[in-house]
Formats: structure tokens, C-alpha cells, sequence
């Protein structure tokens, strides 16, 4: 079983969540079950496929949940950047988030890679 919390994609895709949650909580409220239900889904499912993943014995199953959390990483950016559009995030500062979401579509993609390599 690997530790989670010694992986920076963790910490990274963790941080993620948590301001997504922030930026999400002045979406309009006819979007609870729509796109704020949707990013927020996805933003949750990085870092839990993270934690699955490690629990795992076998590497392929590892390496399947991290595939499973950069498709969810990729799947936010999209979202996210579909309600900025939307105008749904005009009087907040996206920049950390933005930032954040790159990072760890950055740090898990080289994690897969390395992990293609061996």
C-alpha cells in the first residue's frame, strides 16, 4: 500500500477541492444540480481516485486510478473554465484555482508518465 500523502499530486489535486468548493458557493442556485454539482464532483474525484489508487496492491489498479483522476483533472479544467465564461466567477479571483488545476494536471500527467517508463 503506498502513502497518498507523500504524493505532490495529492496535495495539489487536495488544495483543488477545496477552493473549488469556495469558488462554487456563489454559483446561481439553478446550477446546484448542474454545473456547480458537476465541478464539484470532479474536483473531489481527483484526489479520491489518488487515494484509491494507492490502496491498491497491484500497479496496474494504481496506475488505472491515477488515469481515472487526470481525466477528472482535465474534465474540471474544461468545467471551470466554462462557468467563468458563463459569468458565473465575475467577482472572484480565479488565478490560485487556474494556477492549481494546471499544476496538477502537470505533476499527475509526469507521475503517469514515469510510471509508462518502467
Amino acid at each position: 500500500m503506498r502513502d497518498h500523502t507523500k504524493l505532490r499530486a495529492f496535495d495539489l489535486a487536495d488544495d483543488v477541492a477545496v477552493l473549488v468548493y469556495k469558488a462554487t458557493r456563489g454559483f446561481p442556485k439553478e446550477e446546484i444540480y448542474g454545473l456547480t454539482s458537476q465541478i464539484r464532483r470532479a474536483a473531489v474525484s481527483v484526489p479520491s481516485n489518488i487515494v484509491e489508487g494507492c490502496a491498491r496492491e497491484s500497479q496496474v489498479e494504481y496506475f488505472r486510478f491515477l488515469e481515472i483522476a487526470f481525466g477528472s483533472i482535465r474534465e474540471l479544467h474544461y468545467q471551470f473554465d466554462l462557468a467563468k465564461r458563463l459569468g458565473y466567477m465575475d467577482n472572484l479571483d480565479t488565478s490560485e484555482c487556474d494556477t492549481k488545476i494546471v499544476a496538477t494536471e502537470k505533476v499527475l500527467n509526469a507521475l503517469i508518465q514515469s510510471m509508462r517508463k518502467d
